[in-house]
């Protein structure tokens, strides 16, 4: 494991160009979200306030708002840049239904909010930090959400071998060459393992999350190597 520890979440593209570019990057990316509709619909109740940490540009919230009209959304990300984005995304939404919290790392993330949210999402936005940011991360999540609320993080993973990894990139720059990426586009991208972005194998989250404190914690999603993951507080 590479020793850097970056000191906040962070993303290789622009603001104006993550939308455009991640679902070329990330194979399923839409599911992820849509994965993550359909497990919130599945909960005992339906989340009065629901926290987006590391919200990007609002794709997520922009598609949750429909499905939970009852529902407050809290957007969290370290970009103002973002929020700026998520802002002229939103435009048409209720703004009583959505509170921008100020520009901060989840890590770091120190405002107070009137409501514990009921949902926290982490949607491919940690991975960029050092495990012992990751695990403060996932600790500020665990402190601000409801008991018994539901934290859903999605994150990029380390294959159980040396081999694995190998054959992985592999995998994974494939994929993206089918979207139209060059060999020097993904070359680069898939250079960024372990020296930009620090991922953990499944067991080490599952690990983490339980550390956390979380009594339910659960593998739901995995492809590629990206998975997905839910806990009840």
């Amino acid at each position: 494991m590479a020793p850097a520890k970056p000191a906040q979440n962070a993303t290789s593209h622009l603001p104006e160009d993550y939308d455009a570019l991640i679902s070329d990057v990330l194979p399923y990316y839409s599911s992820f979200h849509q994965e993550t509709l359909n497990f919130v619909k599945s909960l005992p109740s339906i989340p009065k306030v629901w926290m987006d940490a590391g919200c990007g540009t609002g794709s997520l919230v922009n598609k949750a708002i429909g499905d939970f009209p009852d529902t407050k959304f809290l957007l969290l990300d370290p970009s103002e840049g973002m929020l700026n984005q998520a802002r002229e995304k939103l435009t048409s939404c209720p703004a009583e239904r959505l509170e921008f919290l100020r520009a901060s790392p989840t890590q770091e993330f120190s405002q107070k909010l009137e409501e514990q949210p009921d949902v926290i999402t982490a949607i491919q936005c940690h991975h960029y930090l050092s495990r012992e940011g990751r695990a403060e991360a996932t600790r500020v999540c665990y402190k601000l959400l409801k008991e018994g609320g539901a934290y859903i993080t999605f994150e990029n993973i380390r294959p159980l071998t040396e081999e694995g990894i190998t054959i992985g990139k592999r995998y994974w720059g494939n994929f993206q060459l089918t979207r139209g990426r060059s060999e020097e586009e993904v070359g680069k991208h898939l250079e960024r393992f372990d020296t930009e972005y620090f991922p953990l194998t499944v067991e080490e989250h599952l690990e983490l999350l339980r550390e956390t404190g979380f009594k339910i914690v659960e593998l739901f999603w995995y492809s590629y190597m990206q998975a997905g993951f839910y806990c009840i507080k």
